[in-house]
Order: C-alpha cells, then structure tokens, then sequence
C-alpha cells in the first residue's frame, strides 16, 4: 500500500470470478476492452489493454489515466468453465431426469417459495427452464402422436404391422427434442437448467471438484496479497458471488490477509446468493456469509439492479439468509440503477434482453453514476474510499426470509 495516501492505488490486482458459463475467459477480455473503451469516451479518461505477462492464468493488463493520474492494473479470470462445461454434458434424457431432481430440491426444501417473496425475477427465471422443457417435451409428443396417427393408417391400408408406427412415432419425438436442443443456444433452457441443477445436486452443499477449484483460487489470490500491491480487488459475478464469499472467509479464517498488506476489496455483481443458501446443505456458506460480513480486513461492496431479473436486486444476501451477526457491516448494499444510469433508449433496447441486462455490470453506461466498473477495477481509488461515504439503498431488502439458517 502506498504509505502517502491508503486511499490512492498505482498498481492493483483484480481477480474476476465468473457465474456459470462455459464459455472460454477471452469472452470477458474482448468484453471489458469493447466497453471499456465505450465508457472511456463517455466519462473522460484514457484506457489502454495489452496482454498480461507471465505468472500463470489467464488475464490482462490495463493502464487508466485521468488526468495527471496513471493506474496499472492486471485482471485475471479464475476459470472454473470446464467444470460448467463437464456438467452440461449431460443427454436430452438425463436433463429431464435433472429436471426432476431439481423441481423435487427447491419444491420439497420450500426454498422456492421463499425465494419467490424474496424477488419474483430471478424465482420466474429458475422456473423458466422447467417450463420450457416441458412445453418441449409435450411438443414432441403431439408430433409423435401425429406421426402415430398418420402413419398407422397408411400402414392399415397396406396390411402392415403397425409397431412400425409406434417406431416412427418415437424416431419423431426424439428428432423434435434433439432439434430444440440443437437451438438452445437462443432458448437457454437447457443451459439454465444445468445451471440450477448443478446448485440443487448437493442441495446446496459445493461438489468436491470445485471445492478443490477454489482452494486454487484462494492460493492465487494469497500469492497476490503478499505482493507488492496497492489493492487486490476480487469481483464475484452472479453464481461466481458466492464462490468469492467462501474463498475470502476461508483466506481470513487461515491467516492469508497480512494487515500491513495491500487493501483488500470484494464487488459482488448480480449475485445469485439466495438460490444456494436457501437450500438445507449450504451449510458452508452459510457460515461463510455470517463470518465474512463481521470482519474488518475486508471492503465489500454489492452491487444489483432492481432491471437485472435474474438477480436477487438489493436483497442483502446475509440478512435475507437468516445468518446476520450482532456485528454485521458488510455487505454495503447499492443500486446500479439501470433505468437512471442508461439513457431511455439505451434501457428500451436493453430492458426485454434479461441475459444482456445481467452482465450490464461488466459494461459501460452511457450516464453513469457512482458505479463504474472500469474506474472500480483499473481507477485510482480504492474500493473502500469509493464508497467510503455511500449510504446503502433504501430500497434494499433484510428480511430474513431462509428457513435453514444452521452454518458448518
């Protein structure tokens, strides 16, 4: 940390988990230099990406002038993609049977329920992929039956068997399946539905594979924080949240954050805390998110969007699980306020787009306001003297609303 100024930042690491998304890291590159250098022109400073030098992962460096003050930063992405991608190879077959198992977890745990008072957005998006599949599924059917029908009586008229028609039939409601699989990719209900299952598998708990990820994680992380760093910022997007909670308390718990070491910060985006820690075995995060919230060696920002339907918009991910301490006083709880921080027709184009709008986090505004994620992750301030005199929103939401509140 500088010693002239705690509040200034020269160099900072950022470390940017992603939610659920099978896509390659260099998604989140190309993103951050297009909108980058959108919200540059917008608000006035000067920002420049070039390739990250070699310490392992995969990541960027930025430098951001404004004015006579020069930041460099480097971003790196924490992959956890093919363990999304080896959970979606599931068939049309086993992603009904996931269907079932899911409807069964949330149903049976009365964790659908609660969420749903929580915020109806993000509860209409989880049932969304249940909907489709089987609307899908009774699509297919009918072609069958129709294939049935129609092919019987030619069958009839010849004097032939007619299994053959029950035969064709089938062959019919297994090609109309694997054609809306094949058009998933503008549909999302198959990629939606391994997204939940994957959290509901467990009920909540972690499976060991990314368990083992994020111990990876949290060494990358304590490398960095025994470096020579202004700040280290980590940046938790929608399921990559609450993964960030649990890494961060398992870091504080082991003794990693040095308190002569740089500052640390946590900027949760769109996070999607409640559909995990409403579910009976998320135990760990639970105790994580209780932990986490009490302590002082951390700055932690949430930020949502009441526009942003498949997030949990200013509900106060630690009060609304039922696990808040008498000491609480993280997370602070702010909006990033679409319909104010995008002109009116930028949020028209944007506002009926609910997967664009999620990531909008990671975007530029076109009339920003006290968010912006380019300044956040490569500006001159750190994370805690940005927000050090921000009031959290009114419209934010505490109620404990969980009914499994027991912690690891």
């Amino acid at each position: 940390m500088q010693a002239d100024n705690p509040d200034q930042v020269a160099r900072r690491r950022v470390f940017y988990i992603p939610g659920y998304d099978p896509i390659h890291p260099r998604r989140y590159r190309e993103l951050y230099r297009k909108e980058g250098a959108a919200q540059a022109a917008v608000s006035g400073y000067e920002m420049a990406l070039r390739p990250r030098g070699g310490d392992g992962g995969y990541g960027w460096h930025v430098k951001l002038s404004t004015g006579a003050t020069t930041v460099n930063a480097d971003l790196e992405v924490l992959v956890w993609s093919d363990i999304v991608r080896a959970s979606m190879s599931h068939g049309i077959g086993a992603t009904y049977l996931q269907l079932l198992r899911t409807a069964r977890t949330y149903i049976v745990s009365g964790a659908i329920f609660r969420l749903a008072r929580l915020r109806k957005g993000p509860t209409i998006a989880a049932l969304y992929p249940i909907a489709v599949l089987i609307l899908e599924l009774a699509v297919a059917l009918l072609a069958g039956s129709g294939v049935v029908w129609l092919v019987g009586r030619a069958l009839a008229a010849l004097g032939l068997p007619e299994a053959i028609g029950w035969i064709a039939g089938m062959a019919a409601v297994w090609a109309v399946l694997w054609r809306f699989r094949q058009a998933d990719n503008r549909i999302f209900a198959y990629y939606l539905m391994h997204d939940y299952a994957f959290t509901a598998a467990a009920g909540g708990a972690n499976p060991p594979a990314l368990e083992a990820r994020m111990a990876e994680f949290a060494d990358r992380i304590a490398e960095a924080l025994g470096a020579d760093w202004d700040e280290v910022l980590i940046v938790g997007h929608s399921s990559g949240a609450h993964l960030a909670v649990s890494i961060l308390a398992d870091l504080i718990r082991a003794g990693r954050v040095r308190q002569d070491g740089p500052a640390l910060g946590f900027l949760s985006l769109g996070q999607v805390v409640p559909m995990v820690a409403f579910l009976p075995e998320a135990r760990r995060l639970r105790a994580d998110l209780a932990y986490l919230s009490a302590r002082d060696e951390i700055t932690w920002i949430d930020v949502t969007a009441p526009g942003d339907g498949c997030a949990f918009a200013l509900c106060d991910p630690v009060s609304v699980t039922g696990v808040a301490p008498a000491d609480k006083h993280w997370p602070l709880v702010v909006s990033a306020a679409f319909t104010q921080t995008l002109s009116p027709d930028r949020w028209r184009a944007l506002r009926w787009r609910f997967f664009r709008l999620h990531f909008q986090y990671l975007c530029a505004f076109d009339r920003p306001g006290d968010y912006d994620y380019f300044l956040i992750t490569a500006g001159p301030l750190t994370l805690a003297a940005r927000y050090r005199d921000r009031a959290p929103s009114k419209s934010r939401i505490e109620t404990p609303l969980n009914r499994y509140r027991d912690v690891a």
